[in-house]
């Protein structure tokens, strides 16, 4: 029932949603260049890697050592607003038509926070990652990292066809109230460290 949910949903957004797919990609071209899309590795279901693609919200720009600015400086306005609105997660509709990703589930996180997670957080690659979780309608990226994690793997262990939809509905409410975008003094979530370096603790 899972899959099926994911697959008629994902067919049917990416149909109705494909003028809103063309305008933005056509406003990222102009306003950030090429690539339209922003594509990274990222562990998934079983910690198996997959290709995740998202519409490109920074710039490449570096400092003079040719190390990438930090995001603040890179996030764009446009990017900014694609972040708000969630319009730069659209692409993910491709990954769950491929079965890399769930409508519902815990969103995919950097391959190098592998080695940082207990044993106990490692539980939330046991489902296939998500376009949205329990984490993100429980406070998305307001929540520190030992929260987040927490709500990842309590989604696996309660996981349910009841539960994602109620997860949908409630992430349509936050989407229209535009809550929790950033974390307290950043523009996107800071870095993972692990528990045990006391990271947002």
């Amino acid at each position: 029932m899972k899959r099926t949910l994911d697959l008629v949903a994902a067919v049917a957004g990416s149909i109705l949603l494909l003028p809103l797919f063309l305008a933005v990609a056509i406003v990222v071209r102009m306003t950030l260049g090429r690539p339209v899309l922003f594509r990274q590795s990222r562990p998934g279901y079983k910690e198996r890697l997959f290709t995740l693609y998202k519409f490109r919200t920074m710039t490449d720009a570096v400092d003079r050592h040719g190390v990438s600015l930090p995001d603040r400086a890179r996030l764009t306005r446009t990017g900014q607003f694609l972040r708000r609105t969630s319009l730069d997660e659209l692409p993910q509709l491709w990954n769950v038509l491929r079965g890399d990703m769930s409508l519902v589930g815990p969103r995919p996180l950097l391959l190098h926070y592998l080695p940082r997670y207990t044993s106990e957080q490692r539980r939330r690659h046991e489902a296939l990652p998500g376009l949205t979780g329990w984490a993100q309608v429980m406070g998305r990226n307001s929540l520190n990292w030992d929260q987040r994690l927490q709500l990842d793997t309590w989604y696996v262990a309660h996981r349910t066809l009841w539960l994602d939809l109620r997860i949908l509905v409630m992430t349509l409410r936050s989407l229209i109230l535009r809550r929790d975008i950033s974390h307290d003094g950043h523009v996107t979530m800071p870095e993972f460290l692990g528990s045990s370096a006391g990271h947002d603790l």
